[in-house]
């Protein structure tokens, strides 16, 4: 994956993760599932020109689900949490 949008799929806006991007500096994306942290960080700082302190990457699996007699599961996803170093900030909000 050599292109940094392949990576990169979106942002992940809710309320816990506004909170901790205001206390921590701290940014959530949704990411390609076959990337690796220094992956992440290159492409961080060449889509929003930012400088990356550190990178965080969780594996959300998915869980059942049920819709009356219909079973099913959620989709899979790869979460990165990037922070940012002091000074630098990415807004998310204003893109919509």
């Amino acid at each position: 994956m050599s292109n940094a949008r392949d990576i990169i799929i979106r942002p992940l806006v809710t309320e816990k993760t506004l909170s901790n991007q205001d206390t921590n500096n701290t940014v959530v994306f949704e990411v390609a599932k076959g990337t690796n942290k220094i992956q992440i960080k290159q492409a961080i700082e060449e889509i929003f020109n930012v400088k990356v302190e550190s990178v965080n990457i969780v594996n959300q699996k998915p869980r059942p689900k049920r819709m009356g007699r219909y079973v099913g599961k959620t989709n899979h996803l790869k979460k990165a949490y990037v922070k940012l170093k002091d000074g630098y900030n990415i807004d998310i909000l204003a893109d919509k």
